[in-house]
């Protein structure tokens, strides 16, 4: 009897031990499909610290994206893409960077993943209503044909906004649309004073399949590459789009 009840005593605490590892495999896998990826968190900071210029951090984060995994042209589109929202100048100044860097690891005899070239876009649609379909799809609404707010103050920046920022930059393929508002709200963020514009991004984000624990992640990366501050603005928006979101 006794025996009996060691056996089962036993195969009761096995039983336990089966049971608590599968929960926390699972919890484990969980979060490792909520976090942001090596790649992913490179993206951020290298698209923040070219938004500051500051160029000697650039340098460390573009050699860790690099290392991360992303492709050379990938590095390229995060910069070039960044222009739309911190300028050329710093764009630019990005692009010479990154440069410097591919110099220096060839020659220390490393080669870098090339990666693909974006490929050539369908122009067969005109640019203007190329551009409001894919705003469309980011937002999930549907725009009207009648302009209100600043697109009717100045019709022009709508039209630039449609065919160029839309059509010309989202619509290249060599990042997603998730890579491509990460690296849009580590430039707003970092730039700061652009809550609105903080705001429908974060939303995006959410729209495009980006978890609202990724973008926890994200300010938790801003905070530690840029700083406290530009992290807790950040951060304050974010919940605040959170719970909007999660209401409706």
């Amino acid at each position: 009897m006794k025996i009996r009840n060691r056996n089962n005593t036993l195969l009761l605490i096995i039983l336990t031990i089966i049971g608590i590892t599968n929960v926390t495999n699972a919890q484990q896998k969980a979060t490792s499909e909520n976090a942001l990826s090596p790649k992913e968190q490179s993206i951020i900071s290298i698209s923040a610290f070219t938004a500051k210029s500051d160029l000697e951090e650039l340098k460390t984060t573009l050699n860790t994206g690099l290392e991360n995994g992303l492709t050379v042209n990938e590095i390229k589109e995060v910069l070039i893409h960044s222009y739309a929202y911190c300028g050329f100048p710093r764009s630019i100044r990005g692009l010479q960077t990154f440069m410097e860097v591919l110099d220096e690891r060839k020659a220390k005899g490393i080669n870098d993943k090339i990666g693909n070239d974006a490929s050539k876009i369908d122009e067969t649609n005109e640019k203007y209503e190329r551009g409001k379909k894919i705003l469309e799809e980011l937002i999930q609404m549907p725009q009207s044909d009648t302009l209100k707010g600043y697109s009717a103050f100045a019709p022009t920046m709508d039209t630039f906004l449609k065919e160029h920022l839309f059509a010309d930059i989202f619509e290249r393929d060599v990042l997603n649309y998730q890579q491509r508002e990460l690296v849009t709200i580590s430039v707003i963020a970092t730039i700061g004073d652009a809550e609105p514009m903080l705001r429908s991004h974060l939303t995006i984000c959410l729209n495009v399949g980006l978890t609202s624990e990724q973008l926890q992640q994200f300010v938790g990366v801003l905070k530690s590459t840029i700083g406290k501050k530009e992290a807790k603005s950040a951060q304050k928006v974010l919940d605040e789009v959170l719970k909007t979101y999660k209401s409706n």
